[in-house]
């Protein structure tokens, strides 16, 4: 099954609004000040995806709670850092999961004498005076 793609930019700035219970011109006011930054179609229009509906509702809640505008931005800066971060781990772990498929077996990997790393097969044996192991993968759970 496909997972929702959570930054598709898909809601209208009126979407957007009735979404999070906030007046357009917030929304704009926002986008102005750096807080929550939408997406834009080829004519300039704010597309919104549900993680920007989720961020504004986050920037309601500590605006309600008395944080200031200033201390929000910052704050939203670093979940947007975070957010990226989990995107990239989840790609990079997708990447290698595709890797193993696609080379099945036990290998090895060394450091060469120049520091390129040297791919070892199965049963090959480490010239331990000029390669250092690296790193040599577990099998999957499923062998």
């Amino acid at each position: 099954m496909d997972e929702i793609d959570e930054d598709a930019p898909i809601f209208a700035i009126a979407a957007a609004a009735e979404l999070t219970g906030m007046h357009p011109q917030t929304l704009r006011q926002y986008d102005r000040l750096g807080l929550v930054v939408p997406a834009r179609t080829q004519g300039g229009s704010r597309r919104y995806s549900a993680h920007h509906v989720q961020q504004l509702r986050e920037v309601a809640r500590l605006s309600a709670e008395g944080m200031s505008l200033p201390a929000i931005a910052r704050l939203v800066a670093l979940e947007e850092q975070v957010h990226d971060l989990r995107r990239r781990v989840r790609d990079l772990e997708r990447e290698l999961a595709a890797e193993r498929q696609s080379r099945p077996g036990s290998r090895v990997f060394a450091a060469g004498v120049t520091g390129s790393v040297v791919t070892l097969r199965s049963g090959t044996r480490v010239r331990r005076a000029t390669d250092v192991v690296l790193w040599r993968p577990r099998p999957p759970a499923s062998e």
